[in-house]
């Protein structure tokens, strides 16, 4: 298979892996209010993260390994741990980013309503 052709599968399939692992476990203290708000992160992601991804690796690979000749392996890595450390950021800030109300509506339903449990 091309060196192009399999970094954007591979790209693509760990884009929606790592969604449904940073919604799950890395941003679990920020959850969705609802599904919809959930599939927005998710269509946020792709267009951030998974633009990232897919244009920063090919971008890299095209460069290093097309260009330049280095070492494939090496060049993935490479690129791996440039597009991540953005990528986090980018989740970080746009994708799982709670907005005030989102999180006044989280904190409600986490907290036990305390005025229903008075002492007698």
């Amino acid at each position: 298979m091309d060196y192009l052709l399999a970094t954007g599968l591979a790209v693509e399939i760990a884009v929606i892996h790592n969604f449904l692992w940073h919604e799950r476990f890395t941003w679990a203290d920020r959850p969705a209010a609802h599904r919809m708000q959930s599939l927005f992160r998710f269509a946020k992601f792709n267009a951030t993260n998974g633009a990232v991804s897919i244009l920063g690796n090919l971008v890299l690979m095209r460069l290093l390994v097309g260009k330049l000749k280095f070492n494939y392996i090496a060049s993935n890595c490479f690129a791996i741990v440039a597009c991540s450390l953005l990528n986090f950021l980018l989740g970080d800030r746009i994708v799982f980013d709670v907005s005030p109300v989102e999180t006044g509506l989280a904190a409600s339903r986490a907290a036990p309503d305390r005025g229903s449990r008075r002492n007698s």
